[in-house]
Formats: structure tokens, C-alpha cells, sequence
């Protein structure tokens, strides 16, 4: 690795949609890792993955990502295979590895291809990268029996392979923290909410001022729990659009009646997964399944959905809807694509109803964060709320209902992490925010 400017400290927030890398100075904020991407300079580089390989040159491997990645699989979707949010697998024990093109891959090898693009794509300014670098991780990773040992120790094999010596993993809403204790005038105890699109994490810290006026900071609590943003998206599939293409629906066969399987529906979860769908054999019995349909137009605008891959214009009209939702009490969702139309005005009390499972797991773990720490809503000075899912109401409301409004405050949506990572370098004692490992 060649040398970097002393003092330099790295941050690096892995998300499960996005990834933000921050660097800081002593003394300076830090300031954010910045991408030429296709649709204009951006700083949130997308955590996808695709791998493209001619038909009729398979050794011609292409592999891209960030928003490289999403224009190639739009491009080329068939003979591309794209990987989006694959940190939701970092921590299962069931994922050792996936064939791409005739390759395996573990979890560790994805994870250093996309670390190798991003550092490609970065240019310059990610050209001298620190011998150390501080990582964000989630207080509860994502699935069902989630390992976090397995899922650092895959993290430390991919990030050795950049040439880091030494690499310390910090709590995500710990980074969030730091970011946010540059705007503390007195001694507070903070509560950090980061809603991420695969976890919601929770981290409760003392910031007290030493004799020096500088801050420093005490853990007192912490919590999470694997539900977050995807998991909204997927609900507003499941009752949008799902039942358009034919879900609750049913088809004669044999002269019985069935449903239409709900399988069929299951991929709609991450618009990647459509294109594999329509490999399968699954959709064999969808293009049957529409001339035995009760309601075979419907099947028909789901065969033409996975034909003409609308899935990433579809994601985009649902990500659309719920930001709308987030600031207007009603919002029309409204996807059109070649011969499919689906437009209805979904009001917010209705979404909310729809994602009232995944708000009280959310719910849940701030109770537990509070219970971890021995504190009462009262013992809280101050609630900062971070990530794209804080912004929603309901999510709003479950602090809301614990806190005076006068102490929450949400910011640095996408920044917030990074910054706080690569701020919390200057640590004098850094080791005690993190797991470290020191590896050569």
C-alpha cells in the first residue's frame, strides 16, 4: 500500500444499500469520499455487485459496482448477474458461498470485489489509503440467527485483502454518535437511532467534558434488531403491487379451483431477484398460468414486468411513494411501464398499518437499549435519529411517544456514520469503542 498523509483517519460505513467512506485530519471534519457515477457525482456508492460475461466469450468476465453495477445489469440483464445487498448474508452461517459464472464465491469475495471497485472508482482521493481503518458494523446483523463473529471475520478477510493492517470494527450508531457530538454545547446523554435498509441500531453514550474542554464519551447501552428500511419497500410491494400481477388471485385447473401460489411473489422482496425468476422454472408455470387464470390479465402484467425487466423502474416508483409518504399524509404510486400501469393513492395511515410488524420490533429494541443502560425516556438529554427510515413518521412517532420533541433531532442521513468513524480516529483511546483486529 503506498503511503498516505500522516495522522489520516479512514472511515467506512458498508450498508446494506449504500456505502459512504469519510476521511479526517487531526483537528479538521471529515470530509467525504466522492464517485463520478453515470448520473452525476454522488457520495453514496450503491453496495451492489454485478458480474457480466459474454455468452460467447466466457472467460471475458466483466465485474462492476455501485451505480456502475446497476447500469450494467439494466443494460444486460440476463447475462449479468447482479448482487445487491448481500451484507444481510455477512453474518449467516447457511451462506458459504454462490456460483457466478462458473465461479464460486464466498461472502469474503464479494465483499473485497466491491471493496476493490469502490476503491477504483474513488480515484485519487481513495488512491493512499491509511494502513488502519475503523468499520461500522451493526449492533444486530440481519437473518434469522445471525453470527456477528463469523460476519467479522469474513469482514476482516476482505478488508485485509486492500492491505489495512489493522482494522477496528465500531458499533454503527456509535459512529453516528461522534458525528452528532460535534453540536453538544454541555455534558449529555445521547441516545443514536440509525435505520439503515437492513438492520435498526441503537446505541445510548455519555458525552461528558474533561478538564481540557474536550469531550470525551462513556457506552451505556445498545440494541438492534434486523428490520429497517427494505423491509418497508417490501410491504408496499406485497399490498401495491403484488395483487395487480395476480397475488390473492386464483386459477382452474382439473375443474378445481386453486390461489395463485404466493412463491411466485416472494422475489418482488429485491428487484434483483426478478431476472432469476424469470430463468427458472417457475416461470414456466407463470406463462401457463395465465391462460388458466380467473384473472389472467394480471398474470400477464407480470410475465411482461419479468420480460421486459421493469423491476429497477419499479423499485424506483416504491422508493418514490415512501419518501412522498414521508412528508405529505397521502401519495399516489404510480408505475408505468410499456403495457403496465398500476396507480393508486395510498394514504399514510394506510402504509403505516401495513408496516406495523417490523415498528414494533423497532419499538422493542429502543425499550431494550433503555433497559441495557438502567435508564428511564427521562435519563435521555438528547435523541439523534440518522438514516433514510428515520424520516418516516411512524418511525418518528415511536420516539415521539418516549421524548420531549425539543430533544430529537435527525440529520446526515447517509453521512452520518462515515463522518463520526473517521472522527472517531483521534481517539485517544480507540480500542475501547471497538473490536480490533491487527493482522500481518
Amino acid at each position: 500500500m503506498t503511503s498516505t498523509p500522516p495522522g489520516l483517519s479512514l472511515g467506512i460505513d458498508f450498508g446494506t444499500t449504500n456505502t459512504v467512506l469519510a476521511l479526517a485530519a487531526p483537528g479538521a471534519p471529515a470530509s467525504l469520499a466522492r464517485f463520478p457515477a453515470p448520473e452525476g457525482d454522488v457520495f453514496a456508492f450503491r453496495s451492489a455487485l454485478a458480474f457480466h460475461a459474454p455468452p460467447d466469450q466466457p472467460t471475458e468476465r466483466t465485474v462492476e459496482a455501485g451505480p456502475w453495477a446497476i447500469e450494467a445489469y439494466v443494460e444486460d440483464p440476463l447475462e449479468t448477474r447482479f448482487i445487491q445487498s448481500f451484507k444481510t448474508f455477512a453474518a449467516s452461517a447457511s451462506f458459504t458461498e454462490t456460483q457466478i459464472l462458473g465461479r464460486r464465491y464466498a461472502f469474503e469475495d464479494l465483499l473485497s470485489a466491491f471493496l476493490f471497485k469502490l476503491r477504483e472508482h474513488g480515484g485519487e482521493t481513495l488512491a493512499h489509503l491509511p494502513a488502519r481503518v475503523i468499520v461500522g458494523r451493526p449492533v444486530t446483523f440481519a437473518g434469522a440467527a445471525p453470527d456477528p463473529r463469523l460476519a467479522l471475520s469474513r469482514y476482516e478477510t476482505a478488508f485485509a485483502r486492500l492491505g489495512f493492517s489493522e482494522i477496528l470494527y465500531v458499533y454503527e450508531p456509535v459512529g453516528a454518535a461522534f458525528f452528532f457530538a460535534r453540536t453538544l454545547k454541555a455534558d449529555a446523554t445521547v441516545l443514536v437511532g440509525d435505520f439503515g435498509g437492513g438492520t435498526s441500531d441503537f446505541s445510548i453514550i455519555r458525552f461528558k467534558r474533561d478538564g481540557a474542554g474536550a469531550f470525551r464519551a462513556e457506552p451505556l447501552g445498545r440494541s438492534g434488531v434486523g428490520v429497517a428500511g427494505d423491509a418497508f419497500d417490501y410491504r408496499i410491494i406485497d399490498q401495491l403491487v403484488s395483487p395487480a400481477l395476480g397475488k390473492g388471485s386464483s386459477y382452474r385447473t382439473f375443474g378445481k379451483t386453486l390461489p395463485i401460489p404466493n412463491r411466485y411473489y416472494s422475489a418482488f422482496a429485491r428487484w434483483d431477484q426478478l431476472a432469476l425468476l424469470r430463468a427458472s422454472r417457475d416461470m414456466r408455470e407463470i406463462r401457463k398460468l395465465e391462460r388458466e387464470a380467473v384473472e389472467p390479465e394480471k398474470i400477464a402484467r407480470l410475465i411482461e414486468i419479468l420480460d421486459d425487466n421493469h423491476a429497477y423502474p419499479l423499485y424506483r416508483a416504491v422508493s418514490r411513494v415512501k419518501e412522498t409518504l414521508s412528508r405529505q399524509d397521502q401519495a399516489r404510486f404510480a408505475f408505468e411501464a410499456g403495457g403496465v400501469s398500476i396507480v393508486r393513492d395510498v394514504a399514510r395511515g394506510e402504509f403505516e398499518s401495513w408496516i406495523a410488524p417490523e415498528l414494533a420490533k423497532i419499538e422493542g429494541a429502543v425499550d431494550e437499549a433503555l433497559e441495557g443502560a438502567g435508564l428511564t425516556p427521562e435519563g435521555i438529554d438528547r435523541v439523534f435519529l440518522t438514516g433514510g427510515s428515520s424520516l418516516v413518521p411512524a418511525v418518528r412517532a415511536i420516539f415521539n411517544r418516549r421524548f420531549a420533541p425539543e430533544r430529537i433531532e435527525t440529520g446526515g442521513e447517509l453521512e452520518s456514520i462515515a463522518s463520526g468513524l473517521a472522527l472517531m480516529g483521534h481517539e485517544p483511546d480507540l480500542a475501547r469503542w471497538g473490536e480490533r483486529a491487527v493482522l500481518g
